[in-house]
């Protein structure tokens, strides 16, 4: 059994998407960051990119965020934008962000 988080993806309007995980990826202004259960705290800046949510089965949630803000603390991951949805593959979500800002960023 792998450590678990919890983790909420919240846009301005809604709660997006939230449960147990094992890993969430996402893309921040500095670069890529992976997050495991019992991560140190951490507060960035989101790039307009794909989070990627891995819950304890190995499926997967992708979600196409616009800038924000990811928090780290207490086994407790937040993923901030003010635009983020819900997406069946990492290249529909890709698709999405590349539309909105750019096929350069996505």
């Amino acid at each position: 059994m792998s450590a678990l988080m919890h983790v909420e993806i919240v846009g301005a309007d809604r709660n997006v998407w939230s449960g147990s995980a094992t890993m969430v990826s996402a893309r921040t202004v500095v670069g890529d960051i992976g997050i495991l259960a019992n991560h140190e705290p951490v507060f960035s800046i989101l790039a307009p990119s794909v989070v990627e949510v891995t819950m304890e089965s190995g499926e997967q949630v992708f979600a196409s965020v616009d800038e924000g803000f990811l928090s780290v603390a207490r086994n407790r991951v937040s993923v901030l934008a003010e635009h983020s949805r819900l997406f069946d593959t990492k290249d529909e979500a890709a698709a999405m962000v590349a539309e909105r800002v750019g096929p350069e960023v996505a």
